[in-house]
């Protein structure tokens, strides 16, 4: 969603609106690959980030105190529950529904994933997903290819935000594909997220640059050497990414352009 004509200043409110949340941190964290609950917990408490998006199927009923879920609700966080795991339009739309009963949430994070090579979006599954769920009152995130068809489609059955891969989840590849995440980003009027493929911070700055309304990141610092270090990178590499994206950056050139005019040197005769 391009909003850049909104920022008159750098203190004007840039907050994002998403689905029934209102949010001023524009970095979403994943806790897939995190090797404890309290690297989690680390990791927010250094990035600020104010959506924690968890599978639910980690969600255990018979022992609520010991579970991420628990730890996360102490930490005042939004929780966004994904269906990772699925490989259905029917096992997403199961899963939504048992994360609305055990959270109470109508948030949703849809994934649904065609094979366990490349782990990438089936496109007709997912379609099927979010058009029963937006159908059943779910605030849908949808996670999609890069793809500005699919994203302008989903879009119209009624998604809180589109989420365009950078590329295959855990790759830390980047952005492979920046001319369709642009694409995407003019096209969509609801907010996209940049989500999964981000290796490290200037990858996060790139995807905000783009102008993403937000980066999803998970692996790149779950897995990280040191994940509380590398949260605080990338949630200031997110700040800044949009911060250069509000600004304006100058157009590209074949060409150099002089910064000082040929009038302004001394003239030698």
């Amino acid at each position: 969603m391009n909003d850049q004509s909104a920022a008159t200043s750098p203190e004007a409110d840039d907050v994002l609106n998403v689905a029934n949340l209102t949010i001023r941190n524009r970095l979403i964290l994943g806790t897939g690959g995190a090797p404890s609950h309290r690297v989690i917990t680390d990791t927010v408490g250094v990035s600020g980030s104010e959506i924690v998006t968890v599978a639910i199927r980690r969600f255990d009923p018979n022992n609520k105190r010991a579970s991420i879920f628990a730890d996360l609700k102490e930490l005042a966080v939004h929780i966004l529950p994904n269906t990772a795991g699925c490989y259905s339009a029917k096992e997403a739309v199961l899963t939504a529904e048992l994360a609305r009963e055990a959270l109470n949430t109508d948030l949703v994070k849809v994934e649904v994933i065609s094979d366990d090579l490349t782990l990438l979006p089936d496109p007709i599954e997912l379609t099927l997903a979010t058009e029963e769920l937006v159908s059943r009152g779910f605030q849908v995130f949808a996670y999609t290819n890069d793809d500005p068809v699919l994203a302008d489609h989903l879009v119209k059955l009624g998604v809180a935000a589109v989420m365009p891969l950078g590329s295959p989840i855990g790759s830390g590849l980047g952005i492979l594909n920046p001319h369709n995440i642009s694409i995407i980003v003019e096209r969509s009027t609801c907010p996209v997220v940049l989500d999964a493929g981000i290796g490290c911070a200037s990858d996060a700055a790139f995807a905000m640059e783009l102008g993403c309304d937000a980066v999803l990141v998970a692996s790149a610092i779950t897995r990280a050497q040191v994940p509380p270090l590398m949260a605080g990178a990338i949630a200031k590499a997110v700040q800044a990414g949009r911060e250069s994206y509000r600004a304006g950056r100058i157009p590209k050139r074949r060409f150099a352009l002089a910064s000082t005019e040929n009038d302004c040197r001394p003239f030698v005769d």
